[in-house]
């Protein structure tokens, strides 16, 4: 149901169109808090997440080289997005789009 999906998932779904491989991204994005050992609740963050699948920009070899940044330390993840300063929330909305109501 296209309704229920998160503006994250939208995005993972247009960049990985073919069969199964936008599931296989959700997949290891939820795996990645638990396979990274450390800050749970920063890797599990549409922040986080959102940086990953803007690096990817839809090619699945920079998706785990992303997977791997983020696995190292998230916050060098968010550099290397361009999602970090005081505008990250607006460089978001344009990456995702904004959140609906």
């Amino acid at each position: 149901m296209a309704g229920n999906q998160s503006r994250l998932e939208r995005r993972i779904r247009r960049d990985f169109p073919e069969p199964g491989s936008a599931d296989g991204v959700l997949q290891l994005l939820a795996e990645l808090p638990g396979r990274a050992g450390y800050d749970p609740e920063a890797l599990a963050s549409e922040r986080v997440q959102a940086a990953i699948v803007v690096l990817a920009d839809g090619d699945v070899r920079r998706l785990r080289q992303a997977i791997d940044l983020a696995s190292a330390d998230w916050r060098d993840l968010l550099v290397a997005a361009g999602l970090v300063g005081g505008n990250w929330p607006d460089l978001l909305d344009q990456e995702l789009g904004r959140h609906r109501s």
